[in-house]
């Protein structure tokens, strides 16, 4: 089967974690000028695109991955204006930039959130997941992927609202198509400005299963891969096809044989981070990696998505300890 011809099929990414990677201006923490002036080095290094860790407007709970602000950039890193700059001067370098997107759930401090807690009758109530409680108790025994419930009690109006992280990163209601709006509007916004797509945070949680749904042997299940998605990850497809760019959907709970669904010729992305090779880092101590595991984890996706997508290649990535600590040891 002869693929079509995309430059992001045999292009080098490098992930960027802005905070530490370079401080222009001397107060301890990297920012979007660091990254400019370190263009020149990556593009010696021989990268094609780099994906940028979240930048947006935050409180910092879960290192900006609260957003709560889509539209402007949190100060600690610049301003709109120094981003600006950067995809300018990256795409005369011949550097495309990929921007994290976070629209599973968003900052309890997004504008959003404070207005939909206010009130039942609140416009903005149905942009999150509102459910009473049981027995004056939570709605039902989901757990939260950060531990504890998934459920937390808003005095407000004497609802719970559900977050699959922190309690400060309440879920987004992709059942609202008002919200799916507002969200597809930002995206556009993003995608006008310049940018050459996106890596989706969390995307496999956008659709939860009914509340009376209880949690089977792996606690997530109610809220990753549930059957439903596919209407949602169509219409987000949609808004991407309108561009030339690259998506890259960060896709836990996929399995190798669920891959041709999501990266297909009529996939929801052109490339997804699957899981099944990094879970084997979170079982393994240090220079002990059963290397046979890890070889039928990367085979599987190869075998599945040959000639049917595209694999994205990584070997670690930013919830796992780092490759060295272990496949050897971290004595210098």
């Amino acid at each position: 089967m002869i693929q079509e011809q995309k430059w992001w099929k045999e292009a080098v990414g490098y992930q960027i974690y802005p905070a530490s990677f370079k401080d222009s201006n001397g107060d301890g923490q990297g920012d979007i000028n660091g990254i400019r002036e370190k263009l020149g080095y990556l593009k010696d290094l021989g990268i094609e695109f780099i994906w940028i860790n979240p930048i947006y407007q935050s409180p910092f709970i879960d290192n900006g991955y609260d957003v709560s602000d889509y539209q402007d950039i949190e100060k600690r890193f610049g301003t709109m204006e120094d981003f600006d700059l950067l995809l300018k001067e990256a795409h005369e370098l011949g550097i495309k930039v990929i921007m994290d997107l976070v629209i599973n759930h968003s900052s309890d401090q997004h504008q959003w959130f404070e207005e939909s807690k206010k009130s039942k009758e609140s416009p903005y109530r149905d942009y999150y997941i509102w459910v009473d409680g049981v027995d004056g108790k939570e709605p039902n025994n989901w757990t939260s992927i950060f531990g504890g419930s998934a459920w937390e009690y808003s005095h407000e109006t004497g609802q719970y609202y559900l977050h699959v992280f922190a309690k400060e990163q309440p879920d987004l209601n992709w059942e609202s198509e008002k919200l799916k709006e507002e969200l597809f509007n930002m995206i556009r916004w993003w995608l006008d400005k310049g940018i050459d797509g996106f890596r989706l945070d969390a995307i496999s949680h956008v659709k939860k299963d009914e509340y009376s749904v209880k949690a089977t042997e792996n606690p997530f299940s109610p809220f990753q891969n549930v059957s439903g998605i596919e209407e949602h990850l169509t219409d987000l497809k949609h808004v991407f096809e309108e561009y030339d760019i690259m998506t890259v959907g960060e896709a836990s709970g996929v399995t190798a044989e669920e891959g041709p669904e999501w990266v297909g010729k009529d996939g929801y992305f052109d490339m997804i981070f699957e899981f099944d090779h990094i879970h084997i880092w979170q079982q393994e101590k240090e220079g002990q990696l059963d290397v046979l595991k890890l070889k039928h984890a990367l085979s599987a996706w190869q075998t599945s998505l040959d000639g049917v997508g595209w694999n994205a290649l990584y070997m670690e990535n930013h919830d796992v300890p780092r490759a060295v600590s272990v496949f050897g040891d971290t004595r210098p």
